[in-house]
């Protein structure tokens, strides 16, 4: 281990050590984007549909939540909130999204949005989690420092956590998840363009939700993939990157190459570009801030040019977290009401910081996603959460997010 790798990991000891809870609602450190539209053309626009829409489409509960977006947005109306969290605002990256949402599905968009914001707030339990997050592969060609990929008891193919998911149970999770979950993920323990079935994977999506994800490396984005995720529904593609320069990224992406991941994003632009001129896709570069040797200027002047938004996500300590410490945060981790997994075998978990499945609330196809979201196991720890009694659960009581 040379000098500065050994300095970076001794920072992210530090940090782990302070037990700072990991706002999840609120990770971006930096986030900048490229402005498409701004707040008052878009609460504008939301009027407007409110006042012309036929809300009989929309049943009781998603009529008030329509109520309350339109009280959050209204300058005229005094909110009675005291929590300024629990207020619904349109964010950067959330702007940038209703751009690429027709009108026709844009209150839609916004019911399914409020969920994903307030309810993990409010601690409001929906029938289906507001966001679902579906591994094509567990595998990951990368060993970035600050990943439960640098954990030799998970990433072995021999301990049985390694796999890419089977083209007809993704199917299956597609068919329960349409029309019950709007906001989708492929991404979680792994890297998703490892799986040899991603493109037929991308083509079944297509068309089936308002805001569809993918989280990769890019490594082993080619021209193939490049047309799945331009043709295949995608509307937001995450690159992650975490520096400017070569000798950094490789120290904390190792195995990767940044010339080699600016090539690739230069590709798929040039595609975009020439045969898919009307894509709305959003390009991300986002990165995880570990280091003081991280510049968000230097991240802005390379990647800034080549994609719509550049971001720093804040660190979240999760590798080897079944042998740290437990720490002292007793608050509720809002990922419990927000999110669910299910991984390329169909075990289904609460978050991706138990990436050993301890927690497993059980496995797909077995049980539905409806079940498996309000399974007895997931509202135990709900309940132990919200009595402040995380620390008997393991891995939650060394884990910061809250």
């Amino acid at each position: 281990m040379n000098g500065k790798y050994h300095q970076l990991n001794i920072g992210l000891k530090k940090k782990m050590k302070n037990n700072i809870p990991y706002k999840k609602h609120n990770s971006f450190t930096s986030l900048k984007g490229k402005n498409i539209i701004n707040v008052k053309d878009v609460t504008s626009k939301i009027i407007r549909l409110y006042k012309n829409s036929d809300l009989k489409i929309f049943d009781t509960n998603q009529k008030n939540i329509l109520k309350d977006i339109l009280s959050n947005l209204n300058e005229n109306v005094n909110i009675n909130i005291k929590d300024e969290g629990l207020k619904f605002n349109l964010k950067q990256n959330v702007l940038d999204e209703i751009h690429t949402i027709d009108d026709k599905d844009l209150l839609r968009y916004l019911i399914h949005r409020y969920r994903y914001e307030i309810y993990p707030k409010r601690k409001i339990l929906d029938d289906y989690p507001p966001y679902l997050q579906i591994e094509p592969s567990s595998f990951c060609n990368y060993r970035c420092v600050f990943c439960f990929m640098t954990d030799n008891s998970f990433n072995q193919k021999k301990d049985g956590y390694m796999g890419r998911m089977k083209l007809d149970l993704f199917k299956n999770i597609i068919d329960d998840a349409e029309g019950n979950v709007e906001f989708i993920s492929l991404a979680s323990r792994g890297e998703p363009l490892a799986a040899p079935e991603i493109s037929e994977m991308l083509e079944y999506t297509n068309g089936k939700f308002l805001n569809l994800k993918i989280n990769t490396n890019a490594s082993l984005l080619d021209e193939k993939k490049c047309h799945a995720i331009l043709s295949g529904g995608i509307k937001t593609l995450v690159i992650s990157a975490d520096a400017a320069d070569e000798k950094l990224y490789s120290k904390l992406r190792v195995n990767g190459s940044l010339s080699k991941i600016l090539k690739n994003i230069e590709l798929f632009n040039k595609i975009k570009d020439s045969q898919y001129p009307g894509s709305k896709i959003i390009t991300r570069v986002s990165g995880v801030k570990v280091s003081e040797a991280q510049s968000f200027n230097d991240m802005e002047k390379l990647w800034g040019g080549l994609v719509d938004q550049v971001a720093f996500v804040d660190y979240n300590p999760w590798e080897n977290s079944y042998e740290k410490d437990s720490n002292e945060i007793i608050e509720p981790c809002s990922d419990l009401w927000r999110r669910m997994f299910v991984w390329w075998d169909g075990i289904s978990n609460p978050c991706d910081v138990d990436y050993k499945s301890k927690l497993s609330a059980g496995k797909f196809p077995e049980k539905n996603l409806k079940e498996l979201w309000k399974s007895e196991i997931y509202t135990k720890i709900r309940t132990s959460h919200l009595q402040n009694d995380r620390q008997s659960l393991k891995p939650c009581n060394a884990c910061e997010v809250i």
